[in-house]
């Protein structure tokens, strides 16, 4: 049953332009798929889904292929076009990102797998960083400037 809910939510995202877990879930169901919120958050989750600008002031969900070879370049890109500050707590590496990239730049952070990082944590415009020491907290802002100057 996943497979096929998985397989009908990426057809639905490819199709229409889903702002929402809610308007997610109410498509499946006009498909004939009993889902709950929670079924659908985790969904999002495994697929890796991110939300992108659709340049109408709104956001969409798209999913970010992990098997295409250029995909470096393009998580670069969403790192530039989505990142605007970055501030060290300690371990945790705070970034602001432009409102609604958060999730998008913290995948993008994901994908690019610095060796420094635990893992991510996106709201709609902050995103926390666990990194593994303090030190290392230094380093990985260090690649991510030299990656954002380029």
């Amino acid at each position: 049953m996943k497979k096929i809910r998985h397989a009908k939510i990426i057809e639905t995202i490819q199709k229409h332009d889903v702002e929402t877990q809610e308007e997610l879930a109410n498509y499946l169901r006009d498909a004939g798929l009993t889902v709950t919120q929670a079924t659908v958050s985790r969904d999002i989750r495994e697929l890796q889904l991110s939300k992108i600008p659709t340049g109408n002031g709104r956001l969409k969900y798209i999913v970010l292929k992990q098997d295409d070879s250029h995909m470096g370049d393009k998580y670069i890109r969403v790192l530039s076009d989505g990142m605007l500050s970055m501030d060290m707590a300690q371990n945790i590496l705070v970034c602001k990102t432009v409102s609604g990239m958060a999730m998008a730049v913290a995948a993008a952070l994901d994908a690019l797998k610095f060796p420094e990082i635990v893992g991510c944590i996106a709201g709609d415009d902050t995103i926390f960083v666990a990194v593994r020491t303090t030190g290392e907290t230094q380093v990985l802002m260090d690649k991510i400037h030299k990656i954002l100057d380029k």
